[in-house]
């Protein structure tokens, strides 16, 4: 598998960086479009109108994260992916190569596969008739030949269409348009970024997912920065000192890139941030409620070394990651560089644009991918995977959807993903208010809010 580094040089990561905001040559094209980067139109969130153009501009022209490698393990195992009434086969071929076939008959647009499973000897066949496609989507065999004009079954018409479809990280990537740019030049610099943390040797522990009424767009924009922790999220606010303060302790940076990417990781040492997180203390509270970016391996590993020191030193948390090392080398786990580059990302959030994000930590990740849901702009699917690297060899099956469960299922979330998906629809909800034209955003914490709007809004205007 190809790796994005070998196509754009690292060093050239920092200097991606967002253009800002549109001109006129844009917004003049786009309705509710971005005036600046301290607003939002509330209208972006559940107006029709603008629904409607992504519909027509947005999705079908995107490179989007289609499934995981491990869902389709075998030659003929397939997968379907949605979006926005749009049907994609992801289907594993003989050679181990994997293609994306629109799902539609040629002959009366009967769907040939639905969810997931697999396509017996290498070949998809139409329930409705029984035309039969070799898995590549080169037609095999038409029932009732003789009674078509020759003219209306030529091989390459009845063929089924195909979308781009290229891997990279244990991920398979599709676009609908078949002009577009290559997915390597699509994910740059966020997956760059990402592969210094390890992703790519990562595989799933768990996949399910919930149906929340909110847009996509405001609902994976809670996760572009950590600024809510301390009212979302009070158990991971673990701070030493005032806890009345209005001061944000976390030492975060934000940074939008080209693309719509956007990025929060540890900033640099600024005499405006005070207290120290308790590191033991965080990390079993993000097992607990989460069990993704910190895992129960990781805690007991923590808890080991710990004995009587203050673990909110940074003496202690230097020794626990040495000991995290240390288990990895001897269980023939791969592990990322101990780098300050690595390490500024644990707890921080990639984004990839348009609706997926990866928030690393060791060699686990927390994974979100955000769809509008039923053709409307106020419902989306929202998915969670827990990633983490497994020892060399290690099989752990085909990986399949756990389940859909309510976003107050506290048998299947734990307590963050609860705390998160309250919020949710109560932005929806507000969104719509008399008295809110329009979202405020921070000039520090949010402008990755700002930067894939303003992608977007280009994205708009380009099939305009």
């Amino acid at each position: 598998m190809s790796t994005v580094t070998e196509h754009l040089p690292a060093d050239d990561i920092e200097s991606a960086l967002a253009s800002g905001p549109n001109g006129d040559e844009v917004n003049s094209k786009v309705p509710h479009h971005m005036v600046d980067s301290l607003h939002v139109p509330a209208e972006r969130y559940y107006s029709r109108e603008f629904f409607e153009l992504e519909k027509k501009h947005l999705w079908p022209k995107v490179w989007q994260m289609a499934a995981r490698e491990e869902e389709i393990p075998n030659p003929g195992d397939f997968v379907e992916y949605e979006i926005v009434g749009q049907s994609l086969l992801i289907v594993r071929q003989p050679d181990g190569s994997i293609k994306a076939l629109h799902n539609a008959c040629r002959h009366r647009a009967t769907e040939l596969g639905k969810g997931c499973g697999r396509f017996p000897g290498n070949q998809i066949v139409c329930p409705f008739h029984g035309w039969r496609w070799k898995t590549d989507g080169s037609i095999s065999h038409v029932f009732g030949r003789e009674g078509f004009d020759p003219a209306t079954i030529d091989p390459n018409d009845i063929r089924l269409r195909e979308a781009q479809c290229q891997t990279w990280a244990g991920m398979v990537w599709i676009n609908m348009d078949l002009d577009a740019p290559p997915l390597m030049e699509a994910l740059f610099p966020a997956a760059n970024i990402l592969e210094r943390n390890g992703v790519q040797n990562m595989r799933a522990k768990w996949w399910k997912e919930a149906i929340i009424n909110c847009n996509w767009k405001l609902a994976q924009e809670a996760f572009f920065e950590g600024w809510h922790v301390k009212q979302t999220h009070p158990q991971l606010y673990t701070y030493t000192g005032d806890a009345e303060s209005e001061e944000n302790k976390q030492n975060v940076s934000y940074t939008p890139f080209i693309n719509g990417h956007g990025r929060f990781q540890s900033g640099d040492a600024r005499s405006s941030y005070g207290g120290k997180a308790d590191f033991l203390e965080s990390a079993r509270n993000l097992f607990k409620g989460q069990d993704a970016m910190t895992l129960e391996r990781d805690v007991t590993i923590f808890e080991s070394v710990a004995g009587d020191m203050d673990t909110s030193t940074p003496e202690y948390t230097q020794k626990a990651l040495q000991a995290l090392f240390a288990f990895w080398a001897g269980a023939g786990i791969a592990a990322p560089a101990l780098t300050p580059e690595v390490l500024k990302m644990w707890g921080g959030d990639i984004h990839l644009f348009p609706n997926y994000l990866m928030l690393p930590m060791y060699t686990n990740c927390l994974v979100y991918r955000v769809r509008p849901y039923n053709d409307d702009p106020d419902w989306c699917r929202f998915e969670v995977w827990s990633l983490t690297t497994y020892p060399e060899g290690q099989d752990n099956g085909r990986l399949t959807l756990s389940g859909r469960y309510d976003k107050d299922d506290d048998d299947h979330w734990g307590l963050i993903p609860r705390q998160d998906f309250a919020n949710l629809e109560r932005m929806q909800r507000g969104i719509k208010n008399v008295s809110l034209g329009q979202t405020t955003l921070s000039s520090e914490w949010e402008v990755t809010i700002a930067n894939m709007h303003q992608e977007l809004d280009r994205r708009l205007a380009a099939e305009l």
